[in-house]
């Protein structure tokens, strides 16, 4: 419509095109054809107008039910999760409460198995809570000066007595240096996820290695295992809420199937992004940045 414009002025202006000599219409007929031009680009621009806000309202309609849909998906898939080990915990202990009679020994595993659902189902509702904070509630999260490295180093630390017992080995490599604007509880949370995945599911005598490099107003961490490894059809796939690779060992295991999604939120909300692949010597290789500088404005774009 501009352009039209831009050219129908040339063409008043001017009677001829090599644009030299100023020579009004003098011909009714030159006045007839710039106002029927203008008329008709006026009309074309009004259809064109109309398309767009029909399409505006189809995308927006689309959308809208694309996200209903994710909801319901969520929903149920919350309510299928949480009634899991629930059932558990109602089953024990009836058991225990309808059969008096049942000896220490077995009274005791009802119990320790109670115990094992009961933090499963305090887990799901700490992660929920956690994904909801961020999908909701990006402004109240506290942003401060984090080091990194003394993160992962208390991670390794806590996690000593599991490393040992599955004969694993964590070569930390991060920079001493490494200080992030941000969530101290997330970071802390991308790393701890991270390393729990790689305790179950690596294997025995797996090696995980943990390096990063500085890229001037980001560092990208590597997270490497030379473990069981996890087949290239699932990898698209692993940061999904409640996807989970082997169904039954991760619940086995107390996984709520939200903590690489965590993972992905977390490194979104500092300006990053994260990726899963399999490097050539096995196992499972995950690739992740964190912004330096925290900026609000671009991680509540990337949350959601």
């Amino acid at each position: 419509m501009l352009i039209f414009l831009a050219y129908a002025t040339i063409f008043i202006i001017f009677d001829d095109y090599d644009r030299k000599r100023f020579h009004p219409f003098n011909m009714a007929e030159d006045w007839h054809l710039v106002t029927f031009s203008i008329a008709a680009m006026t009309v074309l621009g009004l259809i064109l107008l109309r398309f767009a806000r029909q399409m505006d309202r189809r995308i927006s309609r689309e959308q809208a039910e694309q996200q209903a849909l994710m909801r319901r998906e969520l929903t149920q898939n919350i309510a299928h999760e949480l009634k899991t080990p629930v059932a558990s915990i109602l089953g024990y202990t009836d058991t225990l409460l309808d059969n008096p009679q049942i000896g220490p020994e077995q009274r005791q595993h009802f119990l320790v198995r109670t115990n094992f659902q009961a933090r499963r189902l305090t887990a799901l509702l700490t992660d929920l809570s956690t994904l909801n904070r961020m999908d909701f509630a990006t402004d109240m999260i506290l942003v401060e000066r984090v080091n990194v490295d003394n993160i992962v180093a208390d991670i390794i630390a806590e996690s000593e007595f599991e490393i040992e017992n599955r004969n694993q080995t964590y070569k930390n490599y991060l920079p001493e240096d490494i200080i992030i604007e941000g969530n101290k509880q997330l970071i802390y949370t991308i790393f701890r996820n991270l390393t729990d995945n790689a305790l179950h599911y690596a294997g025995d005598g797996a090696s995980v290695v943990i390096t990063a490099r500085n890229e001037g107003d980001q560092w990208r961490f590597t997270f490497a295992d030379n473990g069981v490894g996890i087949s290239e059809e699932h990898l698209p796939r692993l940061f999904e809420r409640f996807y989970r690779v082997d169904k039954g060992r991760s619940r086995a295991m107390g996984g709520t199937g939200l903590g690489l999604a965590i993972v992905k939120n977390s490194v979104n909300f500092h300006g990053g992004q994260i990726s899963a692949s399999r490097p050539p010597n096995g196992g499972v290789q995950f690739q992740f940045t964190l912004k330096i500088k925290h900026n609000r404005a671009s991680e509540a774009n990337q949350t959601r």
